[in-house]
C-alpha cells in the first residue's frame, strides 16, 4: 500500500488547522460561553466544508505522534515482497546461451556455477533460496478413459494447490509429454529437468505422481535432516529390501525430492539413459527382471531403474537419502482403513486443547502444526500409527485409464480416493468454516460452530 502524499499547501484540505481564535485566551467565564458558542458553530461550518474537500481515504496529518501511529498501522498491512518479480536483471545469464537446451537429451554442465551466478544478479531471490521448493506433477495430453478419471485427478491436483498454498510452494502441472519417447512413468524425468532450468531460485523440484495426494496438510519437509549429510535425493524405501531382498518395491519412485545442483543433473542424464529413448531399453529391461526377481513385466521401469543403480553402486547411498521414519508417500490400501480413527484422535486432541480449535487464518496454518506436535509423540510414524499420514499414494489404482491392478475391485480405490480427498479436504476447509461430515459423501458440508469440535453433535 503506499501512502498518499500531503499536499505542500495544506490549507487547501485543512482551511482552519492553525486557527488563532481557538487558541485565544478567555477574559473572562461570560466570554467563554459566547465565544464556545461561536467555536461550535465554527467547527461544523469548517467539517461540513473538509467533508467535501478531503479525498476518500485520505488521512489527516492530526499530529505527530497520531501520525506515527497511523504510519505503524500502515506498515502492518502493507505488502513487503521478499523478492522481486518485476525485476530481470541486464546482465547475461545462462539463459542468454543459445546451447542453452532444455532437452533430456542435452546434457547440462557448470550448473552449480550458472546457477549461482543467476542468483547473484537477482539477489531478492537468495534470501530463503534454501529452502524454496517447486512441486511439479502432471498427468497425460489426453482426456482420461475412466469416466471419473479427469474429475478425479483436478481434485488429486487441487489437493496439491492446496498444500502449496498453506506452505508457501510454487507448483507446475505438466500435461504434455517433453521428450516424444519418453512416456509413461519415464515423462517424469523429462519435466524435472526443465524445472530445474526454469526454477534457478529454488533449491529443491519436487516430484510428485498425479495419483498421490497430501493427507496432512499441516506437515511440513523436513529440509534440514536432508542437508545434514548434503543428500540430494530423497525417495521412500527401505536399504534391506535394496541390497537383500533384491525387490522391485523396495522404494518408490512416484515421489521424490531432489536437489537443483550438478549432480541432479548428470544423475537424471545416466537415470534416463535406462529410458525408452535409449537404444539400449530392451536390454535394460531384462537386467532389471534378472536381479529382481519380483519384477512381473519385462519394460525398463524408472523406479527398477533406480533401484539397480542403488544395487549396484552402494557410495550412491552417500548422496540418496531413503526416508523411512514417515510417510514421505504411503500405500492407500494399509492408509485408508485408519482415516476414521484419525480423525477421532485428533478431534479428541482439539477437545482437550484449546489452541488447536481456535480459529485463525490459513496462512498461519504452520503454527498450528507446531502445536499439534507435541500431543503426537506417542502416535509413532508409518504402519499402525494414528499420526496423519503425509501422503497417501494410490499406486495401482489407474484412475485415469481405470485400468487398476486386479487384486483389488475398482470401487474399492475409487471409494478409497473420495475418502482421502474429503479426509483431507477437511483440514483445508476448516479454515473456511466448513467439514465433510462423511468423508465418502464429498458434495455436502457442515459450517462448524465457533468452537469446534468442543461444541455441536460431533
Amino acid at each position: 500500500m503506499i501512502t498518499p502524499e500531503v499536499p505542500q499547501n495544506k490549507s487547501q484540505y485543512y482551511p482552519m488547522t492553525k486557527s488563532s481564535v481557538r487558541n485565544k485566551p478567555y477574559s473572562c467565564f461570560s466570554d467563554g460561553f459566547l465565544y464556545l458558542g461561536g467555536a461550535l458553530l465554527a467547527f461544523l461550518l469548517v467539517w461540513s466544508v473538509w467533508s467535501y474537500t478531503v479525498p476518500h481515504g485520505f488521512e489527516p496529518n492530526i499530529g505527530t505522534k497520531s501520525a506515527a501511529n497511523g504510519a505503524q498501522a500502515r506498515q502492518c498491512v502493507q505488502e513487503n515482497p521478499s523478492v522481486n518479480l518485476g525485476y530481470d536483471a541486464p546482465d547475461q545469464t545462462f539463459y542468454d546461451d543459445q546451447e542453452l537446451s532444455y532437452s533430456i537429451e542435452k546434457p547440462m554442465k557448470n550448473w552449480d556455477e550458472k546457477r549461482k551466478e543467476w542468483l547473484k544478479h537477482h539477489p531478492s531471490f537468495a534470501p530463503g533460496a534454501r529452502d524454496r521448493v517447486v512441486l511439479v506433477t502432471g498427468s497425460q495430453p489426453k482426456p482420461c478413459k475412466n469416466p471419473i478419471g479427469d474429475h478425479l485427478l483436478l481434485r488429486f491436483f487441487k489437493n496439491k494447490v492446496d498444500y502449496c498454498r498453506i506452505h508457501g510452494y510454487d507448483i507446475f502441472y505438466n500435461n504434455v509429454l517433453l521428450h516424444p519417447k519418453m512416456s509413461s512413468y519415464w515423462a517424469k524425468l523429462p519435466v524435472v529437468k526443465a524445472a530445474m532450468l526454469a526454477h534457478p531460485e529454488a533449491e529443491w523440484i519436487w516430484w510428485v505422481d498425479s495419483d498421490a495426494m497430501f493427507t496432512d496438510m499441516e506437515y511440513k519437509l523436513p529440509l534440514r535432516r536432508y542437508d545434514y549429510r548434503n543428500h540430494n535425493l530423497v525417495v521412500h524405501g527401505w536399504e534391506k529390501m535394496i541390497y537383500k531382498e533384491k525387490s522391485w518395491t523396495a522404494l518408490n519412485a512416484g515421489v521424490f525430492l531432489i536437489r537443483n545442483c550438478q549432480w541432479s543433473m548428470d544423475f537424471i542424464e545416466k537415470w534416463s539413459g535406462m529410458g525408452p529413448m535409449s537404444s539400449e531399453y530392451r536390454r535394460w529391461g531384462q537386467i532389471q527382471r534378472s536381479v529382481f526377481k519380483d519384477k512381473l513385466f519385462p519394460e525398463s521401469d524408472d523406479q527398477s531403474g533406480l533401484i539397480y543403480m542403488l544395487y549396484e553402486d552402494r557410495s550412491l547411498m552417500e548422496q540418496i537419502y531413503l526416508e523411512g521414519e514417515y510417510y514421505f508417500e504411503g500405500y492407500w490400501a494399509d492408509i485408508v482403513p485408519t482415516y476414521d480413527n484419525i480423525t477421532e484422535r485428533y478431534t479428541e486432541l482439539e477437545k482437550e486443547d484449546g489452541k488447536l480449535r481456535r480459529r485463525h487464518a490459513e496462512k498461519v496454518s504452520e503454527q498450528y502444526g507446531v502445536f499439534r506436535e507435541p500431543h503426537l509423540k506417542q502416535a509413532g510414524n508409518g504402519k499402525g500409527s494414528w499420526r496423519r499420514p503425509f501422503i497417501t499414494h494410490f499406486t495401482g489404482c489407474q484412475p485415469c485409464s481405470g485400468d487398476h491392478n486386479q487384486m483389488y475391485h475398482g470401487e474399492t480405490c475409487w471409494n478409497g480416493m473420495v475418502k482421502a480427498l474429503s479426509f483431507a479436504d477437511n483440514q483445508v476447509l476448516r479454515k473456511y468454516g466448513f467439514v465433510h461430515p462423511d468423508l465418502l459423501d464429498s458434495s455436502t458440508v457442515t459450517e462448524t460452530p465457533f468452537d469446534y469440535p468442543d461444541d455441536g453433535p460431533w
